[in-house]
């Protein structure tokens, strides 16, 4: 067998509506709705659903936590851009910018926070 792309992963969050709201509003992610009243993130072919602890859909993580999940989203923008997009919009970057090592390649990054607390690093892949 070979694996060939995620297609969705969950993050199990407090509140699902401030999650809609910071992934849609900050990040630019497509709040959709699917199955019985479920909500999940869009952005290009991939998605997030998003389960509400306590009331996780089966079946789940062993120990589904929020706050746990360290998620690395390649952005369009260069990453001096989204400093400054992330400055004006009072988010505070946690690390950053950095150069890491991405699955295919050297990146440039900030890490930011969600309202779970769970680490997002958004980075774009350095031009040779």
């Amino acid at each position: 067998m070979k694996i060939k792309n995620i297609d969705h992963l969950v993050l199990t969050v407090h509140d699902i509506s401030k999650s809609c709201d910071f992934y849609s509003k900050v990040l630019g992610m497509e709040v959709i709705t699917f199955g019985e009243n479920r909500k999940a993130l869009k952005f290009g072919s991939e998605k997030i659903n998003l389960h509400q602890v306590g009331h996780e859909f089966e079946p789940k993580a062993a120990s589904p936590t929020p706050g746990s999940a360290d998620l690395c989203l390649i952005v369009a923008d260069d990453i001096g851009s989204v400093t400054k997009y992330l400055n004006k919009h009072s988010i505070q970057i946690e690390q950053g910018p950095i150069e890491k090592n991405g699955a295919n390649g050297k990146i440039e990054s900030v890490y930011i926070r969600d309202p779970d607390l769970n680490l997002i690093e958004l980075s774009n892949y350095k031009q040779k």
